[in-house]
């Protein structure tokens, strides 16, 4: 079976898009665990699931390409840093966390526009990693289980496995952030002594 080599980069870019419409849906039920708030927690499960079946069409089918290497994780972040700054602006996540990740993420990426004509810095396992345990404690903290009518059994639950889920994925945004920039000086170290 042919498929299109832009079909990756096309879900990507769906990603993308996908991350304004989920802020919107998640401020506009203004923490109240309404219908809006079970489309935005939907919404982005669906959307940050799709991670996968881009980099899963890509490899398959060996269309792997440097624009998709760039966006995909621009998407991931775009995504998941709405997600982090609308749970702070509802209360329901310290700013502090919110402050910490949205500093990693925007450097690297960054980081990779600067070298962008240099080379392509595809995201490495730990980042990889991070983006799964970010996703799992953002899934968790956005679906609004305490608005169902037996939550109380829940509650304890909820509360520990998205506490646990946050803090390894805090963990691992400051690790796999040092992992990055330490990668990339030993390669600058190696081309400076290459010469």
């Amino acid at each position: 079976m042919a498929v299109h080599p832009q079909l990756p980069n096309a879900i990507t870019v769906a990603r993308i898009v996908c991350a304004p419409i989920f802020l919107w849906l998640l401020l506009a039920d203004a923490g109240s665990g309404g219908g809006l708030r079970w489309a935005a927690a939907v919404l982005f499960i669906v959307a940050i699931a799709t991670d996968g079946v881009d980099g899963y069409i890509a490899r398959k089918y060996d269309i792997v390409s440097d624009l998709g290497k760039l966006l995909d994780p621009i998407a991931d972040k775009a995504l998941t840093g709405l997600a982090f700054i609308g749970l702070s602006i509802l209360g329901e996540l310290p700013w502090w966390i919110t402050i910490v990740v949205l500093v990693r993420e925007i450097g690297i990426t960054v980081y990779r526009f600067l070298v962008v004509n240099d080379h392509v810095l595809a995201a490495a396992w730990m980042g990889k990693l991070k983006t799964v345990f970010q996703a799992i404690a953002l899934s968790i903290a956005l679906l609004p289980f305490a608005s169902l009518s037996d939550a109380s059994a829940w509650q304890a639950t909820v509360w520990w496995g998205s506490v646990i889920t946050m803090t390894i994925a805090v963990i691992l945004t400051i690790a796999s952030g040092l992992d990055y920039v330490a990668t990339e000086v030993r390669a600058a170290r190696a081309k400076r002594g290459a010469r």
